[in-house]
């Protein structure tokens, strides 16, 4: 089966390059410049102005780079991450990888390499995303199969029946109410706590 490969496009993109002015810095405007890409630098922190959605990628100095720089706790960056790496100290490399990094170039930046970390940081945070999302989902999906579990014992306990006939008259209702019969489960058990709450309440 051959599968299409579309060649990405960077022209519009806006970086933001979070390094000390350096030529380092330098050699990346010219590389923005040359594909179409606007480029802003900052230092020492994240621009307390700025919002992340006002950019597409974020190019880190993984060299003096620090927790408190970023608006948002380690890993959970909310756009592609590329590493500016020049020192290979094992504590500077494990708190790149803790920032979830998703591509790197080395440094000296010289007149290439930007193209090639910026297509593999693009796919590679979208990738994560997808993950991200797939967990999240999933995590639903177990929390409404225990608030399914938890509404049927809590017909059995209210109807005195089985475990059957609690589920029976879940499906039914779910029908009735044109709804999923995880909506009906979630319903009952926000009654049942609700109505703890209020007992509780009232015995006090």
């Amino acid at each position: 089966m051959s599968s299409v490969h579309v060649t990405p496009n960077f022209d519009g993109w806006r970086m933001l390059i979070l390094h000390r002015p350096h030529r380092n810095v330098d050699a990346l405007f010219a590389q923005c410049a040359r594909i179409g890409a606007a480029a802003e630098q900052a230092w020492p922190t994240f621009p307390e102005a700025r919002s992340a959605e006002e950019f597409d990628v974020l190019l880190i100095d993984a060299d003096m780079g620090h927790d408190e720089q970023f608006p948002w706790r380690p890993g959970e960056a909310p756009l592609p991450l590329i590493a500016l790496i020049g020192s290979e100290a094992p504590g500077r490399i494990a708190w790149t990888i803790a920032q979830g990094a998703d591509a790197q170039l080395l440094k000296p930046i010289g007149s290439a390499g930007l193209y090639s970390a910026l297509m593999v940081a693009s796919y590679s945070f979208a990738r994560r995303r997808a993950l991200d999302r797939n967990v999240a989902a999933l995590k639903e999906r177990l929390a409404r199969r225990q608030e399914l579990a938890q509404a049927t014992a809590l017909l059995m306990l209210r109807k005195n029946c089985g475990a059957n006939e609690a589920y029976q008259h879940l499906r039914l209702t779910a029908m009735t109410r044109r709804c999923s019969i995880e909506d009906v489960a979630a319903a009952i058990v926000e009654e049942f706590a609700n109505h703890g709450l209020k007992n509780a309440d009232n015995g006090r």
